[in-house]
């Protein structure tokens, strides 16, 4: 039986023990209790690893396990985060080392990875599908737009910020990019550019008839839609999966007929999508398992 960590630091920490592609126990996090609304953008990143290392001894409780599988934001390249809008006090972090180094001086030895949160999250689809022999896609919607990909490969995968728009005034992009799917579809976004309404009003209002919120709601389809076929031409048809908290909002019929008007040649056809209620506990199970093939 294999036995993994996984741990997420993303909106919040959380850290699990994986046995065999399951959770073994409810997964620990922080922040709990009264200090549920602490963000971690405020948080040290000295605390922050601290505090990463105190819940995986304690989820351990003494055992042992044969990886520790990390996902943060972020372009992380050689265990390295060179870049992370999302948590920026950890752009420059050498979060492998740092945080072999601290486990050590804990009397835990054990090799550690660390991912992308999205990658974490198509890994955990992967394991939890049994799919670990295929190519696995996934948008993950929320305050930012993360795209997943199992298994790993070279590369910075930041699809997130896939430029979909030639409008000078599309600068709603958490990193300052113009012109970004994230600028579009990111909650963040949304809610820079509908000062009066907050996501959800945005789409009910269109539903309801709203001319402004109906175009957006076009756009913001053919934002995903476009960002998808630019994957697809780089790297051929198969499989979208679509998560996160806005998730919900998706048409798939509608997105999946603005798909086909992009893409056109017939080596390239048949891609398709599925949304799912995929949570933090797959992402937790997929880092662990991709830190246990590494």
């Amino acid at each position: 039986m294999s036995r993994t960590i996984g741990v997420l630091a993303t909106h919040c920490i959380q850290v699990a023990l994986i046995e065999d592609a399951r959770l073994a126990a409810p997964a620990l996090l922080y922040p709990e209790g009264e200090r549920r609304d602490l963000d971690l953008k405020s948080v040290p990143v000295e605390e922050l690893l601290g505090r990463v290392v105190e819940m995986i001894a304690t989820a351990l409780a003494g055992g042992k396990v044969d990886a520790i599988g990390t996902g943060l934001p972020g372009i992380i390249r050689n265990g390295v985060v060179e870049e992370s809008p999302n948590l920026l006090q950890l752009k420059g972090l050498r979060a492998r080392d740092e945080l072999q180094a601290a486990l050590c001086a804990k009397g835990i030895d054990v090799r550690v990875l660390v991912m992308n949160d999205a990658d974490a999250l198509a890994a955990g689809v992967a394991a939890t599908r049994g799919h670990l022999e295929k190519v696995i896609r996934v948008w993950y919607l929320g305050d930012g737009i993360g795209f997943g990909r199992y298994p790993h490969d070279e590369g910075i995968w930041e699809a997130g910020h896939t430029v979909v728009s030639l409008d000078p005034k599309e600068r709603y992009c958490g990193c300052g990019g113009t012109g970004h799917l994230e600028g579009i579809m990111g909650r963040r976004a949304m809610r820079l550019r509908f000062l009066d309404l907050e996501p959800e009003e945005v789409f009910a209002a269109a539903r309801e008839g709203d001319s402004r919120c109906a175009e957006f709601v076009r756009r913001w389809h053919r934002a995903l839609a476009a960002a998808t076929a630019t994957s697809i031409h780089l790297e051929g048809p198969g499989k979208f999966f679509i998560a996160g908290p806005n998730a919900e909002f998706v048409d798939v019929d509608y997105l999946s007929s603005l798909l086909m008007d992009m893409v056109k040649m017939s080596p390239l056809q048949g891609s398709m999508f599925e949304v799912i209620t995929a949570g933090d506990d797959i992402a937790l199970i997929g880092a662990g398992v991709s830190a246990e093939r590494m």
